[in-house]
């Protein structure tokens, strides 16, 4: 597993949507990307200038959203992640 430094975070992407709601399948190019996924793994925060560090704000099994280009694609194994920064994440899907 990936151990993400100061405020980032890694995110497995939900899967996207493979039909309509009509049931029509829809090919990889015509699939919306993700903006959604669980938090996997965080890293230890935000160093300020006056040398405090600031935790992250989300947690591991957390689901989060987060902006449609952002972060780093990263394979692990068999597995597409997301490396995103902390501030492109946009909220926590409340359970």
């Amino acid at each position: 597993m990936l151990k993400p430094l100061g405020d980032r975070v890694l995110v497995r992407p939900s899967k996207a949507e493979e039909k309509t709601s009509g049931g029509i399948l829809l090919p990889d190019t015509a699939q919306k990307k993700p903006q959604e996924g669980e938090v996997l793994a965080v890293g230890s925060g935000k160093v300020l200038d006056n040398g405090k560090r600031v935790p992250v704000s989300v947690k591991v099994g957390d689901t989060v959203i987060y902006s449609k280009y952002s972060g780093t694609e990263v394979r692990l194994g068999r597995e597409d992640l997301i490396l995103l920064d902390e501030d492109s994440i946009l909220a926590i899907r409340g359970k």
